[in-house]
């Protein structure tokens, strides 16, 4: 067959599925509506990439009048940089809004990206939020090439020049507006033109007119079933092409089997049909999906946008630092960002030495230098000394949150005992279904024929898997949104799962169990010159380790001045010059570089000369003691500082006698720790401060970082603690583990739901439009069980309002 010819035979094309019409384009055996589906066609194949096509026939985007737009413009340096998410100039993140996502092929070839562009390193879609996040090359590739790329395939993106501006989702989209008018249109005129039959008229007196309305009611079937009804088909029949029986295969099977029987009735004119229960099965599941949707959203939202941190960051207010979270920053104003913090927007770089780890957004943890000038991007973490930064350009909570979620920082955990058992049921309870569906049938063919249609479809529609995988997400998410709401801020609904299987609970010391602010320092040692505090000031103000930030207070009344070459040694100390002289801080081993013996306190030296040593008198947190009192009675416990013994005798006064501690211990130690403890089987969480322990927070199965005021989180933690509620730590693992029960309880409930709702529909006691309804009303029950409850556990437990906390928060 030549390469292209044109037909006139009408046919679907083989990428989009549209009808051809009078014009097919025909190319590789294969027929296209347009030149535009061939030529997506060819890159696909060309690429190796037609699997695209097995995943769900007819997937691809219609081209049909539909002219390429030129995206020249993205060629523009201050377009790029409106659109740009980050780059640093050899790496770029970049994430469009693809209202053309509509099913699993799309997620497949959109994540395949890099196959046809090589350029493109990593490609991530948001299915529900129709967005797709791209990390490319700059030497492989441009923006310009990869808006080009998503159009030639048919995802135009939508180009949003204000990354603040939120593409909004609607709860509901508007075609199931459309569907759910026409089904019940047409479902209250089939049940008016079956009146005769309602009330049992001879039919035969006035045939023409039966013979009339069944085929008018034919007519308003077929596009309740093949417009109302086709998400229901259409998800039945890319399940069955991958093999997968999901929920909406005994839907359509239902449906099917209505329609089928009721238009040979109809035509053969043995019967009047049940396209009035078909009409009315569909307008019932469309307005239960409606309700599903609007309840979701409404509570996904307050889950999704009201659950994380309140990210916080230093501003300066002419002399004055003042804290302020996010939502307050305003374009041109000055932050101060010290080593290890979190940079959270995009800004430039004022004065001193950037060092930006941009690992939270790429993955990479080599720091980048910056000089003064330079645009900085939310997202960096320094890892020099200070810097002062002046806001660009704004960035959202919901940015950085996704950047927390990003899957560089999953861990390889496998799922709860709850997720692995509502994905076993997902898997064999449509099968069961079936099997009882069709005995159902079987049964009632020879008996009644009315009954065995009836009780079939009542089967197929009214028994629903859908229970058991919502009460996980919303369970745990109610349980999420409420920790929130105390200051609790969980990663996503899994950790809610893991804080509830835990065996042991590991502790840091400093900034942990002590106070990282407030605690007294005390200096002993040779005499201090004015010029030798300023020094000693200036360097701790580089960092923001607890023990530097009590410093500081100590000697907040000397002078700043500039540190160069600042470097902090996680665990060890910090050091640095300043105006011309060399100056240690940190463990005496650090600073004099003899390995035994290791004195207690913090030790200076300034230019080779050690001259002397800072306690700081650490405040245990308030609640301290009952916190371990509690959590003893059900963990094992571990305290893993880096801190000397010299506290030991006062901790184990606090701490349970079985607790194992260690001392002097450096952040691969902390990590090596776990490792020992997971490699015994042992479910390990880890309250830290985010500093010396990013290691083990990350390699513990719960991370969880403490802080007071500026976010000092590390982005493979799973969880982060206001230090204000750190007395009510026991209370928020309790939830968690009582919110386990919640779920198999809704478990139980769906299972007798489900045996209750069979045993009706097998016995043809079920007609299929009550199935309907009930379908969607028991998601909703699970659901509304799951969320009533856990929140009636967390008022048990003295979580009932957002406000419950003030007390600890005022201690």
């Amino acid at each position: 067959m030549p390469e292209d010819l044109i037909s006139a035979v009408e046919t679907a094309c083989y990428h989009c599925g549209e009808d051809c019409g009078s014009i097919v384009v025909y190319h590789d055996d294969k027929s296209f509506c347009c030149d535009g589906c061939k030529v997506v066609y060819s890159i696909l194949k060309e690429n190796d990439l037609c699997n695209y096509y097995q995943l769900n026939q007819a997937s691809g985007i219609s081209f049909k009048r539909r002219s390429m737009e030129r995206y020249s413009h993205l060629d523009n340096q201050d377009v790029k940089e409106k659109l740009l998410d980050f780059t640093d100039g050899r790496q770029s993140r970049v994430h469009f809004h693809l209202p053309q996502i509509h099913c699993s092929s799309c997620l497949w070839l959109l994540e395949n990206l890099n196959q046809i562009d090589e350029g493109i390193l990593q490609s991530r879609v948001n299915f529900l939020r129709k967005e797709v996040t791209l990390v490319y090359e700059e030497s492989g590739t441009t923006l310009r090439k990869i808006v080009e790329l998503l159009a030639t395939l048919g995802y135009a993106p939508v180009l949003n020049m204000d990354r603040l501006e939120r593409v909004q989702v609607s709860a509901v989209e508007k075609t199931l507006y459309y569907k759910i008018g026409l089904a019940g249109f047409a479902f209250g005129n089939i049940m008016l033109l079956s009146f005769p039959e309602y009330f049992g008229m001879d039919s035969s007196a006035e045939a023409t007119f039966a013979r009339f309305f069944g085929y008018l009611n034919i007519l308003l079937a077929i596009p309740v079933v093949l417009y109302s009804g086709f998400d229901y088909l259409r998800s039945a029949w890319h399940g069955l092409r991958r093999g997968h029986l999901n929920i909406d295969v005994p839907v359509s099977l239902g449906i099917l089997a209505l329609f089928g029987r009721s238009t040979y009735e109809i035509w053969t004119h043995t019967g009047a049909g049940y396209l009035d229960s078909l009409a009315g099965l569909i307008f019932f599941l469309l307005v239960g999906k409606w309700f599903q949707q609007k309840a979701y959203h409404t509570i996904s939202f307050d889950r999704d946008y009201k659950s994380y941190f309140p990210m916080a960051t230093t501003v300066l207010r002419g002399d004055l630092e003042t804290v302020v979270t996010l939502d307050q920053l305003d374009r041109g104003d000055q932050l101060l960002i010290r080593h290890g913090e979190l940079i959270p927007a995009d800004a430039i770089l004022l004065s001193g030495q950037g060092h930006i780890d941009y690992s939270f957004v790429t993955g990479e943890s080599q720091p980048v230098p910056s000089i003064s000038g330079e645009k900085i991007y939310a997202g960096g973490r320094q890892m020099g000394g200070t810097i002062k930064l002046e806001v660009m350009e704004k960035v959202t909570q919901s940015y950085l949150t996704s950047l927390w979620n990003d899957q560089i920082f999953d861990k390889e955990t496998e799922k709860g005992i709850t997720s692995r058992l509502a994905t076993q049921v997902a898997t064999f309870f449509t099968g069961v279904i079936l099997v009882v569906a069709f005995a159902t049938l079987i049964y009632w063919l020879p008996r009644d024929l009315t009954t065995a249609f009836h009780s079939f479809t009542a089967v197929l529609i009214v028994a629903c898997p859908c229970a058991v995988a919502l009460s996980i997400p919303f369970t745990f998410g109610n349980v999420m949104r409420i920790l929130g709401n105390h200051h609790f801020y969980l990663k996503n609904v899994q950790v809610v799962e893991t804080l509830a299987g835990i065996d042991r609970v590991v502790f840091d010391k400093t900034g942990t169990i002590t106070y990282g602010q407030g605690a007294k320092s005390e200096y002993e040692g040779l005499s201090l010159s004015p010029k030798e505090r300023d020094i000693i000031r200036s360097l701790v103000h580089q960092s923001s380790h607890p023990v530097s930030r009590q410093i500081e207070v100590a000697f907040r009344q000397d002078a700043l001045l500039p540190v160069k070459d600042f470097v902090s040694d996680d665990g060890l100390g910090i050091r640095g010059e300043v105006e011309g002289h060399r100056i240690v801080i940190g463990s005496h081993r650090f600073v004099s570089g003899e390995i035994e013996p290791d004195l207690p306190g913090t030790w200076i030296k300034i230019d080779n000369k050690i001259l002397g040593q800072i306690f700081q008198s650490g405040r245990y947190r308030i609640g301290l003691l009952g916190v371990i009192k509690d959590l003893v009675q059900r963990f094992k416990l571990s305290l893993v500082t880096g801190d000397h013994a010299g506290e030991e005798a006062a901790l184990r006064k606090i701490f349970d006698q079985k607790t194992e501690m260690y001392f002097n211990q450096s952040p691969q130690q902390k990590l090596d720790y776990i490792k020992g403890l997971q490699a015994k089987k042992e479910k390990i969480m880890m309250i830290g401060d985010g500093l010396n322990d990013a290691g083990a927070l990350k390699q513990s199965d719960a991370g969880i970082v403490i802080t007071e005021e500026v976010n000092n989180f590390v982005p493979s933690c799973d969880a982060i603690l206001d230090a204000a509620c750190f007395s009510r730590l026991p209370v928020f693992l309790r939830i968690c583990r009582l919110s386990l029960r919640v779920v198999y309880g809704a478990y139980f409930i769906a299972l007798i739901y489900n045996i209750v709702g069979l045993s009706f529909a097998v016995q043809g006691l079920l007609s299929p439009v009550i199935a309907a309804i009930l379908m969607p009303l028991s998601s909703i029950t699970i659901v509304l069980f799951g969320m009533g409850i856990s929140s009636l556990i967390a008022r048990r437990l003295g979580l009932g309002s957002a406000d419950g906390d003030s007390s600890s928060r005022q201690e």
